[in-house]
This record gives structure tokens, C-alpha cells and sequence, in this order.
């Protein structure tokens, strides 16, 4: 306290601007959910090993675990629904995958005889065209690139070294996958229940209904964008068909699995299709491929994914770009698979937290098999969302 009765703390704030004051405030702690972030993104990288696999059978698990209420709900007992839905998956899957790898094998052969007449066309286009290339520029061309091959051919041995060390990898996280999903599956219930035991008692009712609407929100996630993929799948593969391009099955394969990052997976998978087409079949059919590409684009961006993905789970197109082009940037292409799903989970968890009208409900409820359940059940909460384009 001073002569004049006030204190020192007094007389700063009379000193300090008060938006100066807001902003020191509203800074610190912004730079210490930045630190928490950091230290989030640094641990989560460094565990990607696990982290990812666990994700991944996540996204399994929201898939398949109505198949395992349903059989649950017609009397069998939750450890052989639980089988019966892993073993018919691994068998679809399996299916699908040996009869993609039989068709690309079969289709090799016919992509490199295509590919020869295209590089002889090429080739006569250099000396006959425009350019009147002589035969000895081409030869000089082709061995230079040889013998860039042959210099950098340590490189290449280091790095298909790497490539078998991945495939080691890559099969033990598909195990870590598998083993995972056993237990979401079979145990899911109990391994939320122990979770949310880390909230307090007065905020865990709350914390389980969020918890419950944001798997349903993943649950229609993993839904409208298997359908999507379907469909993008089947369109530009059955114009590859169409139109003789070689390797149709696995080109739509690609464009299936490519479907799951939204927006730029199904571009970058029907790019490839493009190329093969055009460089196979001509410039005419790889324009015809661009546009049926361009108009399966569309089909998604316009119709299935607003219709598909309900208001509950609908995200603004920028969010969604941003949100891949962060994942991308952080984790890679299993990044840009995650950032959309967990993003999702996030906006419907945290719209069940703020919202007045899940205060009063029941977690019991709240079905997660029902992508409906997504979204609190408030007049008009979507309205702004639906509007946007």
C-alpha cells in the first residue's frame, strides 16, 4: 500500500493499456497450448509405431463393430460374433486383394508391349516432328540416362534395402492392426468404460455422451466414405474397362483405397490412370479418362458427400483441405488418412460438450452403431453448416 491507500498492483494496471493486458493474457496462454500441442505432436511422432496401427483398427472397428452388435443382438455370443465378422473380412479382403494382384500380373504384359509402341511413336515424333531430333541426340539422351542408372546404382541397392526393411514394418503393424481390432471388437465397451474413469465424477456423464457421439460421428464417417470410395471405384473403373486401358481393376483399386484421404486421395489415384491411359492408349483416351475422372470428382464433391455424410458429420470444405494438408505435413500419408476421422470425432465431441441439450442424457442412449446419434439433438444447430458449400 502506498501514501494514497492504493496498492502497486493498482498503479500498474492504471499504467498498462488494458488491451494490453487482455493480450499478455490471451498470449501466454495461447504459446502454452502451442508448448502442450508440440509436446502432444513430438510423443504421438515418436510412438507412430503404435500410434497409427491402434488408429488404423480404430477405423476397422467402427467399420465392422455394427456387424458384431448385430450378430450380438440375434443371440450369439460376443466372442463368436467377433470371429465370424474378423474371419468374413479377412476373407472379402483377401478375395479382393489376390484377385487384384492376378489381374495386374496378367495386365503387365500388355502395359509393356502399349508402352513400347508409345516410346517407338514417341521416338518417331522427335526425329519426324517439330523438334527434327537426330538419332544420334536420342541415343546420347538414352545413354545418359543409363549411366545416371548405373552412378546412382548403390543408391538404388541402399535404397531397396530399405524397402524390404519396410515390408518387415509394415507386416508387424498389420499384426499390431489385427491384434488391436480383436479387442475393440470383443472388449470395446469395457476398455470406454475404463478410459473415462480419468475424468472427474461431476464431468463424466458428459465426458461419455461426447465420447459416444463423436464414435458415431466416426462411424458415419468410415460409412459414406467406404460408399464414396465404392463408387469412384466403380465409375472410373468401368471406364477404364471401356475404353481397353490397361491394369482397369488394380487403376480402380487405387482409386478405391485412395478414396479414404478426401479430396486429393481419389485425384491423386485417378492422376495415375490418367498418365497410364495416355501414355498406353493416346492423348484422345487419356482426355476421355481425364473427363470421366473430373466427373466422378464432381458426382463425390456435390452429391455423395453431402448426402452421405449427414449434417452431424459435414465439414467444411477448407477445414477438410487444412486438415489433410496439416496431416500430410506431420505424419505423412497416414496423417492425411487420420487428420479427416479424427477431426470429425473432435467436431462432434466437442459440439456434445458445449451443447445445453446433452446435459440431461443418458449415455445408454446414445447408440454409436447409429450415425444419426452423432450430433446433439438441438433445432438448428446444423443450419450454418448446412449453408456452406
Amino acid at each position: 500500500m502506498n501514501g494514497s491507500g492504493r496498492s502497486p498492483e493498482g498503479d500498474v494496471k492504471d499504467v498498462v493499456p488494458r488491451i494490453l493486458r487482455v493480450t499478455a493474457a490471451i498470449g501466454w496462454r495461447f504459446l502454452v497450448v502451442v508448448a502442450a500441442l508440440y509436446v502432444v505432436g513430438t510423443v504421438t511422432g515418436y510412438l507412430a509405431g503404435i500410434v497409427v496401427p491402434v488408429a488404423i483398427a480404430l477405423l476397422l472397428a467402427a467399420l465392422l463393430a455394427p456387424g458384431v452388435d448385430l450378430f450380438t443382438g440375434l443371440g450369439v455370443p460376443r466372442g463368436i460374433s467377433t470371429a465370424l465378422v474378423l474371419i468374413g473380412g479377412l476373407v472379402i479382403l483377401g478375395g479382393v486383394l489376390t484377385f487384384v494382384v492376378v489381374t495386374f500380373v496378367n495386365g503387365v504384359p500388355g502395359l509393356v508391349s502399349q508402352l513400347s509402341q508409345s516410346v517407338d511413336t514417341a521416338t518417331r515424333w522427335l526425329t519426324e516432328g517439330p523438334l527434327h531430333l537426330s538419332d544420334s541426340q536420342i541415343r546420347e539422351a538414352s545413354s545418359r540416362f543409363m549411366a545416371t542408372l548405373t552412378e546412382n546404382q548403390a543408391d538404388i541397392t541402399t535404397g531397396a534395402l530399405t524397402t524390404a526393411a519396410t515390408v518387415g514394418e509394415i507386416l508387424t503393424q498389420a499384426l499390431l492392426v489385427l491384434f488391436t481390432l480383436i479387442f475393440f471388437l470383443y472388449d470395446g465397451p469395457r476398455i470406454w468404460q475404463f478410459l473415462i474413469r480419468a475424468a472427474p465424477d461431476r464431468v463424466r456423464t458428459r465426458v461419455d455422451v461426447a465420447g459416444r457421439r463423436g464414435l458415431a460421428a466416426l462411424v458415419s464417417y468410415v460409412r459414406a466414405t467406404s460408399a464414396v470410395a465404392v463408387v469412384d471405384a466403380v465409375g472410373i473403373g468401368i471406364g477404364l474397362a471401356v475404353l481397353g486401358v490397361p491394369l482397369a481393376i488394380p487403376l480402380a483399386a487405387l482409386v478405391f483405397l485412395g478414396a479414404f484421404i478426401p479430396i486429393i486421395g481419389a485425384v491423386v489415384a485417378g492422376s495415375i490412370a490418367i498418365l497410364i491411359a495416355l501414355v498406353a492408349n493416346g492423348v484422345v483416351a487419356g482426355l476421355v479418362v481425364a473427363g470421366i475422372v473430373i466427373a466422378v470428382m464432381q458426382l463425390e464433391s456435390h452429391v455423395l458427400q453431402p448426402l452421405l455424410l449427414g449434417r452431424a458429420v459435414k465439414l467444411h470444405p477448407l477445414a477438410v483441405v487444412l486438415a489433410i494438408a496439416g496431416g500430410l505435413l506431420v505424419g505423412g500419408i497416414a496423417g492425411a488418412l487420420l487428420s479427416v476421422p479424427l477431426l470429425a470425432v473432435l467436431n462432434s465431441g466437442i459440439r456434445s460438450l458445449l451443447s445445453e441439450a446433452d446435459e440431461h442424457v443418458d449415455p445408454a442412449d446414445v447408440h454409436a452403431s447409429e450415425p444419426e446419434e452423432s450430433a446433439p439433438d438441438e433445432p438448428g444447430l446444423d443450419t450454418e453448416a448446412g449453408r456452406a458449400p
